[in-house]
C-alpha cells in the first residue's frame, strides 16, 4: 500500500515484551522518544512513584496508552475460568484492579486472557469465564472503559480456554448480549499456535475484533523458542516473516479494518531471545512491517 500505515492504524509496541529487562521508565523513555510509535502497551507498575512518572511521560509523548492485564494473571497463576469460585473471584478482583490502574494511567480499557481448562469440564469453564468477563465489563463500563480478551493457543503453551477462533466468536457473541464494551484482541503470532490462518481468524472474528498484535512463533516441537515465546520475525524454524505479515495486512484491508477516523491499535509483540539486543529486534520488526505494508 502506498499511503502510510499510520494513516490507518495507531502503531504501538508492548513495553514488557520489547524491553523485558530494563527499567520500565527507561523503556517508556526509549519508546516515547521514537515517533514511529503512536501507542504503548504497559502493565502493572508496583511502585507508586514510577507509576506517576510513567503516566506523565506517556502524556508528554502524546501517545495512546493501552493496559495489558495478562501478566497480572499469568504471574500468580490466576484463572478467570477457575472452577473453584474462590479462585475465580481472585482473578476477577485482579482484573477490576487492573481497570482502576489502567484508568489512572489514561488507558481506555484493559486486555486479559482466559485460563487453563480441561476437556471434561469445558462448558463449566466457559460459564465461569462468562461470569468473570461480564462482571469486569460491568465494572469497566462505570468508567467508560473497554475490556478485551486476547485469543491465545488452547493446547500448545499457554493452553487456555479461548482458544480457537470459532469458540472465541461464540464467547464474544455471548458477552456482547449484555456488555457492549467488550471486544477481542487477535495476534498474528498466535495464529500458528491455534493451527489457523490470518484469513480464517479475521473473517471468523470480524464483528468482535477491537485490537491487533503482530509477532512470530515457533511451532515445531524440539526447536528453540517453541511455543508462545514471541521471537523476532525471521527467527530460525519460525512460522511468521515477511510473507505471512504481508498476507495479514492484505486480509485486514479486504475485511475493512483500515480506518482513518478511528484507527485500530496494532502493536508489536516481539521480544529478544536470550542475549539478543532489544533495540535491534525492534528495529528489525519495523523493517518487516514497512516492507510488508508496501507489498500489501
Amino acid at each position: 500500500m502506498v499511503e502510510s500505515i499510520h494513516k490507518y492504524f495507531q502503531i504501538g509496541t508492548i513495553q514488557w515484551m520489547s524491553y523485558p529487562k530494563p527499567d520500565v521508565l527507561d523503556t517508556i523513555q526509549r519508546i516515547g522518544s521514537d515517533d514511529f510509535f503512536d501507542a504503548i502497551e504497559i502493565s502493572h507498575i508496583t511502585d507508586d512513584v514510577k507509576r506517576d512518572r510513567a503516566r506523565d511521560m506517556i502524556q508528554q509523548a502524546h501517545m495512546r496508552v493501552c493496559f495489558g492485564a495478562q501478566p497480572m494473571l499469568l504471574g500468580p497463576k490466576l484463572n478467570p475460568n477457575d472452577l473453584c469460585e474462590e479462585e475465580r473471584m481472585k482473578a476477577e478482583q485482579t482484573l477490576k484492579n487492573a481497570v482502576d490502574e489502567a484508568c489512572y494511567l489514561g488507558a481506555k480499557g484493559i486486555a486479559f486472557l482466559a485460563g487453563k481448562w480441561t476437556q471434561e469440564h469445558k462448558e463449566e469453564h466457559y460459564e465461569q469465564l462468562l461470569k468473570t468477563t461480564r462482571a469486569v465489563c460491568a465494572y469497566a463500563a462505570e468508567k467508560n472503559m473497554m475490556v478485551e480478551l486476547e485469543v491465545f493457543d488452547y493446547d500448545m503453551d499457554k493452553a487456555v480456554l479461548i482458544g480457537p477462533a470459532p469458540l472465541a466468536a461464540r464467547f464474544a457473541a455471548d458477552v456482547r448480549m449484555n456488555c457492549q464494551n467488550f471486544g477481542l484482541m487477535v495476534d498474528l503470532s498466535h495464529f500458528p499456535t491455534t493451527y489457523e490462518t490470518s484469513r480464517f481468524v479475521i473473517q471468523t472474528l470480524r464483528p468482535y475484533i477491537t485490537h491487533f498484535h503482530i509477532g512470530n512463533a515457533v511451532v515445531e516441537k524440539g526447536c528453540e523458542a517453541y511455543g508462545d515465546q514471541h521471537p523476532r520475525f525471521g527467527f530460525p524454524n519460525s512460522a511468521n516473516d515477511l510473507e505471512q505479515l504481508t498476507d495479514f495486512f492484505r486480509v485486514l484491508k479486504q475485511e475493512g479494518f483500515l480506518n482513518t477516523e478511528e484507527p485500530y491499535v496494532l502493536s508489536f509483540e516481539v521480544k529478544p531471545w536470550k542475549d539478543e539486543d532489544a533495540d535491534l529486534v525492534l528495529a528489525g520488526t519495523k523493517r518487516v512491517v514497512n516492507r510488508a505494508w508496501a507489498l500489501a
